[in-house]
């Protein structure tokens, strides 16, 4: 039983403090890895990263002690340790978030931002750097000696454990039954135990996708191998190791430390964690028992598009009932993993042959044999572009309004999981270097933009809610004489700036916009493919227009008819000449473009837009019309 002194009105506000209404959408009559996914696509949609730099201003609002009996008052400016709380009587120490310190020679001289997953797991990469639901304060000391073992059982023998701090939680040798693992663990108290369960099952379920990139130990010594991860994406521990945080979640219920703190980064970050809203979904996803049968093959295997860069694969799935996904390999390599039955294999070479091949796996992990072979050829040369490109470059008039708009012109659909923003900052003695990368996730359609901005941004024409990634990773800290960079993989496929040379000439107070004539990304910048305007200037950035500038275009002669309109707007006077129609909503966003509207018509067609209130762009010429 948790002893936890804090008055009875503070715990009920905490308890009813929970998801917003909607906000898990989606999730009923879902269970197993089809759920975590679910949870996945909700966690990972529209947060907010903050710099590893912010999280200690943030800590006065996610880890104050308000919890034991420390301050019976509750205004407290102490962090609460769960590596050295002492729940049932008075902290050997305590400090606040003030005294953040690199080293520490021993217990309570200060604490460190603790990853509960270690950031060599991601090699510091954001947005997993600056996490808030596992990047935690903790005595530094206690940090510094953990070093990047994992959680575990220690085993009880005095010759086989290292240390044990003053909460009596130590490090010692491993006892996690059936697991390979045999090293040193860190054996936090009862008390958090369940928390911890629940901050790395929360790791797993927002970070799906990457996390057989963060299998990065491929020690041939099982019993070395200090990642507890499995490199899979959906079960994503090891089984003996997530047995033990199974374990440890039902031992140690939430609490409302951990349901105060949700809801507290969630403010933050504009994220949940879902297992503190709904611990039932943890045996939900994870109690599942696999059978020891392999799955059927799938069959059909075709390309229903190939071109010079892409082939779009499609096949007739497995008809077994616990397939969860299928793995895609070409010329007998692994290349992809989907979870439905088509998937675009894309940065392939022109002129060249492939041959690819498809396995079923099912919740055991057991595959199945291959489906028919597939040989595929590309073509000499396409019109699309080889890769996204940067498309606009925002560096604007305070150190927040920063944003990059980048855009797929590829004609298929890309999965963003391989693409990082990397930026080149300058340190001592004039040197340069390149900080942890920013990782993107997610999809963006053919034909599709999307930005990513500084959560500090305060754009006339823009916002953090229309925007696919808001950081503040260092990587949108630009000053405009920054290198900066789009890649895939470890590949650099567009650029702005020279790299190891100040850029602020071309890069510094201005907006960048590429020019329409380009749709290729450059590895080496060329000033001449940009479009150059004065800082903060954002028409048209993401595909959306301020309001404010729509009414003032408006204010030019233009006259449309009938307004109101159900079904055909017309233009009067020459429309021949325009060359863009757009149709904007209120909020600025495009919702339907037409090139060379009038070239054999006069009118634009308003049927399928719903009734409202709207503008029409054409060129940049505007007015405002009602769709009845």
């Amino acid at each position: 039983m948790k002893k936890i002194l804090l008055p009875v009105i503070l715990i009920s506000s905490y308890l009813s403090a929970q998801a917003p209404p909607g906000y898990y959408n989606g999730t009923a009559g879902l269970t197993g890895y089809a759920l975590k996914s679910k949870l996945h696509d909700i966690i990972a949609e529209k947060t907010i990263s903050w710099h590893y730099g912010d999280l200690p201003g943030y800590y006065n609002q996610t880890d104050l002690d308000v919890y034991y009996d420390h301050n019976p008052s509750n205004n407290t400016t102490f962090l609460l340790d769960i590596y050295s709380e002492v729940p049932s009587g008075p902290d050997a120490y305590e400090y606040t978030s003030a005294q953040l310190i690199s080293s520490s020679g021993g217990e309570g001289m200060g604490y460190n931002r603790e990853h509960m997953m270690p950031q060599s797991t991601f090699n510091s990469n954001y947005p997993m750097h600056s996490d808030l639901f596992y990047v935690i304060p903790t005595d530094a000391k206690i940090n510094q000696l953990r070093s990047n073992y994992p959680y575990g059982i220690s085993s009880t023998l005095p010759a086989n454990i290292a240390y044990t701090f003053t909460n009596t939680s130590k490090i010692g040798t491993s006892m996690i039954p059936n697991l390979p693992y045999t090293g040193n663990v860190y054996e936090p108290i009862d008390e958090f135990k369940g928390d911890i369960a629940r901050s790395l099952l929360y790791f797993a379920v927002r970070y799906e996708g990457k996390l057989g990139t963060f299998k990065y130990n491929t020690n041939a010594n099982p019993a070395l191998d200090v990642n507890p991860l499995d490199g899979t994406e959906e079960r994503a521990f090891e089984p003996a190791y997530l047995a033990m945080l199974l374990q440890w979640h039902q031992q140690d219920p939430v609490s409302p430390r951990e349901i105060g703190r949700n809801n507290a980064v969630y403010a933050i970050q504009k994220n949940r964690n879902p297992f503190i809203d709904n611990p039932a979904w943890i045996n939900a996803i994870w109690s599942q028992t696999p059978d020891t049968i392999a799955p059927q093959a799938p069959s059909n295997l075709t390309s229903t598009q190939t071109s010079a860069y892409f082939s779009n694969l499609n096949w007739t799935p497995s008809p077994d009932a616990d397939v969860i996904g299928y793995k895609v390999y070409q010329n007998g390599i692994l290349v992809a993993a989907t979870k439905g039955t088509s998937v675009t294999i894309d940065h392939l070479n022109p002129s060249t042959t492939y041959n690819y091949t498809v396995k079923a796996y099912d919740n055991g992990y057991l595959l199945s044999p291959d489906s028919n072979v597939l040989s595929v050829t590309t073509l000499a040369s396409d019109s699309y572009a080889k890769d996204l490109f940067i498309s606009k470059y925002l560096e604007g008039s305070t150190n927040g309004n920063k944003a990059i708009e980048i855009t797929n012109k590829t004609g298929h659909s890309v999965n963003l999981s391989d693409y990082k923003l990397s930026i080149q900052l300058q340190g001592s003695n004039n040197s340069h270097y390149f900080p942890a990368p920013f990782e993107m996730e997610g999809v963006v359609q053919n034909n599709e933009t999307f930005v990513v901005l500084n959560p500090s941004a305060s754009f006339s024409c823009y916002t953090n809610d229309q925007a696919k990634f808001v950081t503040a990773a260092p990587q949108m800290t630009f000053y405009g004489y920054n290198y900066l960079e789009l890649r895939y993989k470890s590949v650099t496929i567009d650029a702005l700036g020279v790299t190891g040379q100040n850029n602020s000439t071309a890069l510094k107070d201005v907006s960048l916009y590429r020019k329409a004539s380009v749709n290729q990304p450059a590895s080496t910048f060329n000033l001449n493919e940009w479009e150059t305007y004065p800082m903060d200037y954002c028409q048209n950035l993401g595909g959306t227009l301020s309001t404010s500038e729509l009414v003032t275009s408006a204010e030019k002669v233009l006259k449309i008819y009938p307004n109101p309109v159900y079904d055909n707007l017309f233009v009067s006077g020459d429309p021949e000449k325009i060359k863009t129609a757009q149709v904007i909503d209120l909020s600025g966003k495009v919702i339907y473009t037409e090139k060379n509207p009038f070239r054999n018509k006069k009118n634009i067609s308003m049927q399928g837009i719903p009734a409202g209130t709207y503008f029409l762009r054409l060129d940049d010429k505007v007015e405002q019309f009602i769709k009845k």
